[in-house]
């Protein structure tokens, strides 16, 4: 009787992110928990098209139409990523393979630059960092009324989006002493962080009140510019705009004009659009902007934890249980 071939697992690293590199430990510790699987690594496009003939599962940020094509035996793809916009191909997303993401990896160090951001804006630590470079004691000057600090206490947290992400973003800045309005795509669940939620038809409403606007929903071409003129004008004057989540959400160009024009206080931008900013882009200069690039989810803690979500989901699937954090393919996360 002729041997049956292991299930394999090929994990394409993406070597155009610097945290696309997977140390040596990460396929050995799946080797070790999983020997009824054969556990490849390898980003060569032609190795790629080879290994994946026979494939039942890959870990991967991204997958050509061409390689899916191949692929005969797949039926799960993991994304170490939170955002699945690459995967999601035609041909992948009326196909039967199931995609899972990482969302709740990044959940909690993206909470705490949100969080970060949200003291840099709320302090004018920016403001500090220029004294210091310029070695001035800058006091008098945080002290003139367009300068001085503020408090996060007592303050309204607008939330665009509340999924892993945004819980986490949610619980913080409630221990803060903060108001949490969110805006949700079913408010009926999953809304316990919040004080109010609104549907997303109901943007409008949260723009008004917020104080510090923190978008946090995923990227789909329903959320592609969501936030553009019509939505940064609605804000207060006094409010701020933070993105956590991906830069085509924001019609750059506008914010740029409600940055300029006074329409809205500051903004603090992980994520661009495009990306990376280039040299001559005006948010470099402006002075109610803090830019940094795309690392609310670089952590120490990143592999553990990439590990530890696809051993479980790995264990759930040779087992026939449902996995953790399912993409709903048609709706892009």
């Amino acid at each position: 009787m002729p041997e049956l071939s292991p299930r394999k697992l090929l994990w394409i690293p993406y070597r155009q992110l610097p945290y696309g590199e997977v140390p040596d430990w990460v396929g050995e510790s799946l080797r070790a928990a999983f020997p009824q699987l054969l556990v490849r690594m390898t980003w060569d496009g032609k190795t790629v098209l080879d290994e994946i003939a026979d494939t039942e599962i890959v870990v991967s940020w991204v997958l050509q139409p061409e390689q899916f094509a191949r692929a005969r035996k797949l039926r799960w793809i993991h994304s170490p990523a939170a955002g699945v916009t690459h995967l999601l191909f035609p041909a992948l997303v009326e196909s039967d393979v199931i995609v899972t993401n990482a969302t709740t990896v990044h959940a909690v160090p993206v909470a705490e630059q949100t969080v970060a951001l949200l003291f840099a804006l709320a302090r004018k630590l920016r403001d500090c960092f220029e004294y210091q470079a310029e070695r001035r004691w800058g006091q008098k000057e945080s002290w003139q009324p367009s300068r001085i600090p503020t408090e996060l206490n007592g303050k309204t947290l607008g939330l665009v989006g509340l999924g892993a992400i945004g819980r986490e973003v949610a619980s913080r800045a409630k221990a803060l002493g903060m108001c949490i309005a969110a805006v949700k795509q079913d408010p009926s669940h999953g809304a316990e962080s919040a004080d109010r939620v609104y549907s997303p038809q109901q943007l409008p409403a949260l723009l008004q009140e917020a104080d510090y606007l923190v978008i946090a929903a995923p990227d789909t071409p329903e959320t592609h510019h969501l936030i553009g003129e019509a939505e940064l004008r609605r804000m207060k004057p006094t409010a701020s705009l933070i993105n956590v989540s991906r830069g085509t959400l924001v019609d750059t160009e506008a914010l740029v004009r409600a940055l300029q024009g006074g329409w809205i206080a500051s903004a603090a931008l992980d994520v661009t659009d495009p990306e990376p900013l280039p040299p001559e882009h005006p948010l470099w200069t402006l002075p109610n902007v803090i830019i940094t690039p795309h690392l609310a989810g670089a952590t120490d803690r990143l592999w553990p934890r990439q590990v530890e979500l696809l051993q479980e989901n790995l264990r759930r699937y040779l087992a026939g249980e449902p996995l953790l954090n399912l993409v709903d393919k048609k709706r892009g996360y």
